[in-house]
């Protein structure tokens, strides 16, 4: 059977990487990263430590560890676009579930269906976008970033949403704002289910390439470090602003600054994201994520803190495009869906330690600012990290 290249024959690339760039914007911009903005009151209407708080996002994480390990045989017994489809629509269920419950395990096991969607869903679309991008190979990385940008749209939209929905309906209103958010991840789906992507197209050229740990070990290392650190900045920023004072509008625009931060992506870190030297690109772009991070720790204006939104958002959605770049320059393109799985995996062990971790600090410690404080502290590791990865010799 062949990679599915026929998909690139019957649309404009640019025009199919966007609409598989839905996928993870339903996934990981409103599915993972949105319960950011509904934890504040979700935490006073229900009672949570931040150790409870924390959890709901490291069984998210843990799903997407599962979904991540999954992922190539689901791609090959049901193919590419129906492996991208069904997890968005596992991801859109999760939100219904959340805003349909209060108890604390139907929320677990929701957020528990929304990481596995999201990871089998990022897996296979981040693999069909690098096979759609090679049809243009001097546009190859710039098509990619707009795949990984995606998530950004998800951000900015349920920025937009979520807290005036929470700010309008009072106090205890969380339910509605993930009614709101389910109906926005619908909007989402339509075109993906409505897009023909590929056919059946199974991959058993991908699933017998060999994709071997040991030359990559200290990259992998680096991602687990983003995937741990990143996510406390993540998780608990809203409550940290709310903490200090920031109200609905505040809120809003500090994610959707975030959020907008992705849609320069392309164009800043093309250059940088072309890099054929091992870990470069990612060591540069996580050096600037973790700046981003840190920058809250030094000041409470709102111009610092919106200064920090784009800082971050600015690195933090190029770095998973750098990754893909870095196995599109070292492995031949059968192995791709196994590296980035690969990748997935280490991410995921990352992000699924990171928030349980922190909320147990933050609860001991009593202050936010500690976690803000672990999570640039992980970030800057991970660049460290990632600059000892030297290129590999393409092999196949």
């Amino acid at each position: 059977m062949h990679a599915p290249h026929s998909a690139s024959s019957t649309a404009h690339p640019a025009r199919l990487i966007l609409t598989l760039s839905l996928a993870p914007i339903v996934g990981l911009g409103i599915g993972r990263f949105a319960y950011a903005l509904v934890l504040p009151d979700m935490r006073d209407s229900l009672h949570w430590s931040y150790s409870a708080a924390g959890f709901l996002n490291t069984i998210n994480a843990a799903g997407y560890l599962a979904g991540a390990l999954v992922a190539s045989r689901l791609i090959r017994r049901f193919g590419w676009s129906a492996t991208v489809r069904g997890g968005t629509l596992a991801c859109l269920v999760s939100l219904v579930m959340c805003a349909l419950s209060a108890n604390f395990v139907v929320l677990s096991l929701a957020r528990l269906i929304a990481g596995v969607g999201a990871a089998a869903g990022f897996v296979a679309g981040g693999a069909l976008a690098a096979m759609i991008a090679q049809s243009r190979p001097d546009r190859a990385n710039f098509l990619l970033s707009l795949f990984y940008a995606g998530p950004g749209l998800g951000i900015l939209a349920s920025g937009l949403i979520a807290p005036f929905v929470l700010h309008g309906f009072g106090s205890g209103s969380w339910w509605i704002a993930w009614w709101a958010l389910a109906f926005l991840a619908a909007a989402m789906t339509a075109p993906l289910l409505l897009t023909r992507l590929d056919g059946k197209a199974a991959i058993t050229e991908a699933g017998s390439a060999r994709f071997a740990i040991a030359p990559v070990a200290i990259y992998l290392a680096a991602y687990f470090l983003f995937g741990a650190g990143y996510i406390a900045y993540m998780t608990f920023m809203i409550a940290y602003i709310r903490d200090a004072g920031g109200g609905a509008p505040a809120q809003a625009a500090f994610w959707a600054l975030i959020g907008l931060s992705a849609f320069v992506t392309p164009w800043i870190w093309r250059g940088v994201l072309a890099l054929d030297r091992g870990g470069l690109s990612t060591t540069i772009i996580l050096a600037v994520t973790a700046s981003g991070a840190a920058m809250p720790i030094l000041g409470y204006s709102a111009a610092w803190l919106a200064l920090s939104a784009i800082v971050f958002g600015v690195g933090f959605f190029a770095v998973v495009g750098s990754t893909t770049a870095f196995v599109r320059h070292n492995y031949p393109p059968p192995a791709w869906p196994s590296a980035i799985a690969a990748m997935t995996i280490a991410f995921g062990i990352g992000q699924t330690l990171g928030p349980i971790v922190v909320g147990a600090i933050t609860d001991a410690l009593g202050s936010l600012s500690y976690a803000l404080n672990v999570s640039a502290a992980t970030l800057v590791l991970g660049a460290v990290a990632a600059a000892f990865q030297g290129k590999l010799r393409k092999r196949g």
